[in-house]
């Protein structure tokens, strides 16, 4: 009961979190075309991304705890990594439109309403600020993430409070191209990483090479196995990992042996982070199916 309970804690926060996140990146997009800074374009475009993020985690957080079906066995937490692909391609548009506006802006810069932005970086602040401490509460990673989120925000927002302030007093209007440009590569940088990892997963590459090691060599130091092969690693969601694997055995063992084999082997396997596991047992005499059935494939298809 107390777990449930839990869910709908952190759910009801990120939810709060995103309908602040959304109407203030609303009022951002309006304020930054009425005090002509891209400055401002910018931070809009990154706390849409946030606002996404978070309508995702949110969206997620409900899924996420829906039970595995027989059409999705494996469950709902791979949805994570489409949603993570689709933020990505929104925030890489979104980038890309700021950069069109702020760029020819270094050639011919436009002085920015100094006051405006002031007024609208005191809201930034105040808005996310508040936002970050009410997740702060939050011990999922979840809500980790989105708070890293937020604290951007209110760097951001810090950024564009200075500048205005600099720009009331000395008629420097480049600096608001240059802020915008910066807020915008950090915003790419951050996506096109992200981008690569989630498309490692979604190709189902290894998640970690370190991990597939150790369980490899975790099974070969059990007695009875002479050797592995079909050791496949991958991930669900990127916290959440599959393995399958067949073992060739040294000898053929009695029922009793082999289920104290399973035993051994389940002890082994306790400390890593692996969701589901298929272990199968070769015998010496015995052919792999795996390798037959790709065998037989190949010849036919030379025919």
């Amino acid at each position: 009961m107390h777990d449930h309970h839990h869910h709908h804690t952190a759910s009801e926060r990120i939810g709060w979190a995103f309908s602040l996140n959304f109407c203030f990146t609303i009022i951002e997009f309006i304020g930054g075309w009425l005090t002509n800074s891209t400055a401002i374009m910018a931070d809009a475009v990154h706390d849409l991304g946030d606002c996404l993020a978070i309508g995702l985690a949110w969206w997620l957080n409900k899924i996420g705890a829906k039970e595995a079906s027989s059409r999705f066995s494996y469950g709902f937490s791979r949805f994570s990594l489409l949603g993570a692909l689709i933020n990505g391609v929104i925030l890489v548009i979104g980038s890309v439109w700021v950069m069109s506006e702020a760029i020819p802006r270094l050639l011919n810069p436009q002085m920015p309403d100094a006051t405006g932005m002031l007024g609208l970086a005191i809201l930034g602040v105040a808005v996310n600020g508040y936002a970050a401490f009410k997740l702060s509460d939050g011990k999922t990673l979840n809500e980790r993430m989105l708070n890293w989120h937020l604290l951007e925000d209110v760097l951001g927002w810090v950024a564009i409070l200075l500048i205005s302030i600099v720009l009331m007093f000395i008629e420097l209007p480049i600096l608001d191209p240059i802020l915008s440009i910066g807020f915008t590569l950090f915003i790419l940088f951050n996506v096109a990483k992200n981008l690569a990892e989630t498309l490692r997963l979604f190709l189902q590459a290894t998640p970690d090479h370190e991990l597939r090691e150790q369980i490899q060599q975790s099974l070969l130091n059990i007695d009875h196995v002479g050797g592995i092969h079909h050791l496949h690693l991958w991930s669900l969601d990127g916290e959440q990992h599959v393995l399958t694997a067949h073992l060739l055995l040294k000898q053929n063992y009695e029922h009793a042996e082999l289920v104290r084999l399973k035993s051994i082997i389940a002890d082994s396997m306790r400390d890593h982070p692996l969701s589901h596991t298929t272990i199968e047992f070769e015998f010496p005499d015995e052919a792999c199916r795996d390798d037959s059935a790709v065998h037989t494939a190949t010849h036919t298809h030379h025919h």
